[in-house]
């Protein structure tokens, strides 16, 4: 696989590098690209092949690990993740919003307006 097709880093983009990165990798598992057990190309190989300082990749890398996407197996290399992190992730804040809801009385109506409002205003509040 040519992962250089996969993952486009925009040098000019105002978005950082590794966070171009780690968007497009998201992203091409979600669309099914790298499907669960994909191994990735080393961080030195990756970088190589985007003509990337290996910082950069190794940076997108840490953090598509901590967030679940992908899982590094020590020597044997760095793998897809086995589950969809968002899922696994949404179901937990789901539980935890559904459960702060409930401990301060609102209904489910009134605590989606929350949510609503957070969506709308980029996670400010309720209005």
């Amino acid at each position: 696989m040519d992962f250089a097709d996969l993952l486009k880093a925009d040098v000019h983009a105002d978005v950082p590098l590794f966070e171009q990165i780690r968007v497009a990798l998201i992203e091409a598992v979600r669309a099914g690209s790298l499907p669960a057990g994909t191994r990735l190309p080393t961080v030195r190989e990756l970088a190589k092949q985007l003509g990337l300082a290996v910082n950069t990749v190794a940076r997108a890398y840490r953090e598509l690990e901590a967030g679940g996407v992908v899982e590094t197996r020590g020597r044997f290399g760095t793998f897809v993740a086995s589950s969809d992190p968002a899922e696994a992730a949404m179901t937990q804040a789901a539980s935890a919003f559904a459960a702060t809801a409930r401990a301060v009385g609102l209904s489910k109506t009134d605590a989606l307006r929350y949510l609503d409002a957070a969506f709308d205003s980029g996670g400010s509040g309720a209005s």
